[in-house]
């Protein structure tokens, strides 16, 4: 199965192909930024089919991070995938940014538990828990510092991933046992995000942002006068 995956909900702009058979990256890039992902997402997903010598009529699946993350970069993201898919017409299927950042960290030890964290700003962020064999402990959610300190702390000695792992690392509460690793990343590892979609078992779903949160910007409520 030839997978190509693509990332653009937070720190980074990425994609890559994946060859499931071979279990191999056939080509893979990825570019940090905070803005810009929409100019960068086309022509970075040209080179990297290029560099994988493969045309998109060569692929099974197209693989995209739906959330959470930035608004306007899911977006970017979605619709990229969403277009392709239907020019190709290949399925495409939405992953979690929670699960790609901790993929890695199961995928070494499934006995352990992973707390996942992005930062959501105003002292909140995405969490979503972990137990053996990778199975949800608690769902992706929106909470406070406070909150999600206390759920993760409950794990007893988890390992932290995501771009608030070192957020929740440093805000530890006292007494309890610490955290056994910290996997502070801006962005999720783009070969996991592939090697999840040749795993994903929902193909045929709607792609579509997974959001948890109002976005920051709401349109006024006053009218403008009329001239």
């Amino acid at each position: 199965m030839r997978v190509l995956a693509i990332d653009t909900a937070l720190g980074a702009c990425a994609a890559a192909v994946l060859d499931s058979e071979r279990g191999a990256i056939l080509a893979s890039e990825s570019l940090a930024m905070a803005r810009g992902h929409a100019e960068a997402v086309m022509p970075l997903i040209a080179r990297v089919m290029d560099a994988g010598r493969c045309e998109f009529s060569d692929l099974d699946r197209i693989a995209v991070t739906v959330g959470p993350g930035s608004f306007t970069g899911l977006r970017v993201g979605i619709a990229a995938a969403r277009g392709i898919a239907l020019a190709a017409n290949k399925p495409a299927v939405g992953l979690s940014t929670l699960a790609a950042f901790a993929a890695p960290l199961i995928d070494a030890d499934d006995s352990l538990r992973v707390v996942s964290a992005i930062d959501a700003r105003h002292d909140h962020v995405y969490l979503q828990i972990f137990g053996a064999g990778g199975r949800t402990l608690v769902a992706p959610r929106l909470a406070s510092l406070r909150d999600a300190l206390r759920r993760a702390a409950a794990a007893g000695a988890p390992r932290l991933a995501g771009n608030a792992a070192q957020m929740l690392a440093e805000a530890w509460p006292a007494g309890e046992r610490p955290p056994t690793a910290v996997e502070q990343n801006d962005a999720p590892d783009i070969a996991w995000i592939a090697r999840l979609g040749a795993a994903a078992q929902d193909i045929g779903m709607p792609v579509k942002p997974l959001y948890l949160r109002a976005p920051d910007a709401r349109p006024q409520d006053a009218q403008l006068p009329r001239r």
